[in-house]
């Protein structure tokens, strides 16, 4: 309910702002909303050669094809006259987001296609994980320290496992393989929840452990800093991993204290215990590494993880093929099959992503969200917050909304403030260090058909803050001399 609110709350008030801004001619065409595309010019006027002054028109004529772009040195540097069928057409600046149309194509093309492949591919290992026993295995493992957490769950239930499988994908920063296992999870989850259309104590408490977004290798962050030229794209890895650590257990703190969890269990202190252990004990070994050695072990180690799994479970699945025997099936008609469901699952959650994202859409193009942006900006600078801190914010708010949004904001931050100010690496901490929140639920839960998120999108958003708030005093304390 909460969600479906939200979701009308940004839909109608920028669907307002469009239309306001057309009437009082702060737009001159809203076009670009339906039909324009990231980071295509805006037009913003529209007149007859003749009533530009003469030096001006003399300039337009000259130019190559009659597009004149005015100099750098000047006051509008962005701004391009063309000439075309007797008008003069003035664009300006650029479009924040793709229009609704790309933006519904997209959807499918670049994001539910995509993604319905690695659910096929996943979802057939998990098959094999089901059939082999591997998951019964992993999950009897655990389930001691997952029943202090997740006390509705029964003992030595498949969840587990596929939680386990969502969170260490997390963790080495795979999210190709993180989403099916989290899809999977939530399916095995909700065989368990009474209320079909409302989410359970377990699914909320994952859902809000997984929007901490815990992560050991930030592979694409420190490949985005690469190719910016810092000077050691690495450094940042700590504090992204102290950022999302300490987001998670806020989370669990948070839910835990409203599901009214017993923090003082001997099995869930010794489990959390042995993480921060195991955390510590390899950013120490991390740390004795050189430059060259770091940057090689952490653009290898997700890969080889994810390797790794692919080979156990085939392996796994060798040593127990007598199962699949006896099942009647084989090793790899049990992997298409699982690969069948991962694509219906894709279907399904198609129309989540759709509304969600044409949403977004409509909001950073309508400008409400870049006033907002500008005007909590504006609050912090009075509030003599550094201007460093200030002009990194804009990731911090978009990422709940858009991952590519709040990531085209973190590379225009370290090209305009360089890969190793401060606002550089503070976007890429936040970047980092928080989920995409409402992508994140309208998938999940948009995939097992529950209406009622009942307070996971309140609980999560606060976990973004949280994680915002920590990344702001992490940087400071390790980049700021």
């Amino acid at each position: 309910m909460v969600l479906s609110r939200f979701w009308l709350v940004i839909f109608i008030s920028s669907i307002l702002f469009i239309i306001v801004g057309l009437f009082s001619s702060q737009y001159y065409s809203i076009d670009y909303v339906l039909n324009g595309k990231k980071d295509d010019p805006i037009l913003i006027s529209e007149k007859f050669l003749n009533e530009y002054p003469k030096p001006l028109q003399d300039s337009i004529l000259k130019a190559e094809e009659k597009t004149y772009k005015v100099d750098l040195d000047t006051l509008n540097p962005d701004t391009t006259y063309v000439f075309k069928n007797k008008t003069v057409k003035v664009f300006s600046g650029v479009q924040k987001s793709d229009g609704l149309l790309p933006t519904c194509k997209a959807s499918l093309f670049d994001i539910i296609l995509p993604l319905m492949a690695y659910l096929a591919f996943f979802c057939g290992l998990m098959e094999l994980l089901i059939i082999s026993g591997a998951s019964e295995y992993l999950a009897k493992k655990l389930s001691p320290f997952f029943a202090q957490i997740f006390p509705s769950i029964p003992k030595n239930h498949e969840s587990v496992s596929y939680m386990t499988l969502n969170f260490a994908a997390n963790f080495l920063g795979l999210d190709s393989a993180a989403t099916p296992f989290g899809l999977k999870a939530m399916e095995s989850l909700q065989e368990l929840n009474p209320e079909k259309d409302k989410a359970s104590d377990a699914q909320i408490m994952f859902m809000c452990l997984h929007a901490a977004g815990l992560t050991l290798i930030p592979t694409s962050i420190i490949g985005y800093r690469a190719a910016a030229n810092a000077a050691n794209p690495a450094d940042v890895m700590l504090p992204c991993i102290i950022t999302s650590f300490i987001g998670t257990i806020a989370a669990l703190l948070i839910v835990g204290i409203r599901q009214r969890i017993n923090f003082k269990s001997a099995t869930l202190l010794v489990g959390l215990m042995s993480i921060i252990a195991s955390i510590v004990g390899l950013l120490f070994y991390i740390n004795g590494l050189n430059l060259v050695e770091k940057n090689f072990f952490t653009s290898n180690l997700s890969a080889i993880m994810l390797i790794a799994i692919i080979g156990i479970t085939l392996t796994y699945a060798f040593l127990k093929e007598k199962k699949f025997v006896e099942k009647k099936t084989t090793i790899f008609d049990a992997f298409v099959s699982g690969a069948k469901n991962g694509l219906t699952t894709g279907v399904t959650i198609f129309p989540y992503v759709l509304g969600m994202l044409a949403a977004i859409s409509f909001f950073r193009n309508s400008g409400l969200f870049e006033m907002m942006s500008n005007g909590i900006s504006y609050i912090f600078s009075n509030l003599n917050v550094s201007k460093e801190i200030t002009d990194s914010l804009p990731v911090a708010m978009l990422r709940p909304f858009s991952s590519s949004g709040s990531r085209g904001f973190m590379i225009d931050a370290m090209n305009n403030f360089g890969p190793d100010s401060l606002t550089g690496r503070l976007s890429s901490i936040f970047q980092c260090s928080a989920e995409t929140t409402f992508y994140v639920i309208a998938v999940y839960f948009g995939s097992i058909n529950v209406k009622n998120t009942r307070y996971t999108l309140a609980t999560m958003l606060l976990v973004d803050l949280i994680c915002v708030i920590t990344a702001i005093a992490v940087a400071s304390w390790f980049f700021v001399k």
